[in-house]
């Protein structure tokens, strides 16, 4: 039922930002963060059961949490930007969203670092 009531809101919010653009279009961006918003806590149940799931799963095959909170961490970064970047190109900002991609794809990297030095480890062991 959340898939209905996800879709419920989007329509909602593309009509009234429809409408508003006639009257008053700088209204229109104010609609379109606070639908985003709704989408998100909406969702964010699901979210929760998900993270309990990995951590989970991660303590039964005694994977390091370290490394499951950095993939979080990560994925978070990922949602975060993207809804971002989404505002920024919605309301006409395309270079304030390339920079906030460059960005976020840097931090992200820089956040993989102790995986990616950790499966290289993993590799060079398993390598005669």
């Amino acid at each position: 039922m959340e898939v209905v009531k996800i879709i419920g809101i989007a329509l909602v919010a593309v009509t009234m930002i429809i409408i508003l653009k006639q009257y008053k279009p700088e209204f229109a961006i104010y609609i379109s963060i606070l639908s985003g918003i709704l989408i998100l806590l909406l969702v964010m149940d699901k979210l929760t059961g998900i993270i309990n799931l990995l951590q989970s799963l991660a303590s039964k095959a005694s994977i390091n949490s370290t490394f499951l909170v950095l993939l979080i961490k990560i994925t978070g970064i990922a949602f975060l930007s993207e809804f971002a970047v989404s505002i920024c190109k919605d309301s006409g900002e395309t270079a304030i969203a390339s920079k906030i991609e460059v960005g976020t794809k840097i931090i992200i990297i820089a956040m993989s670092i102790p995986i990616i030095s950790s499966l290289l480890e993993i590799i060079l062991q398993i390598l005669p």
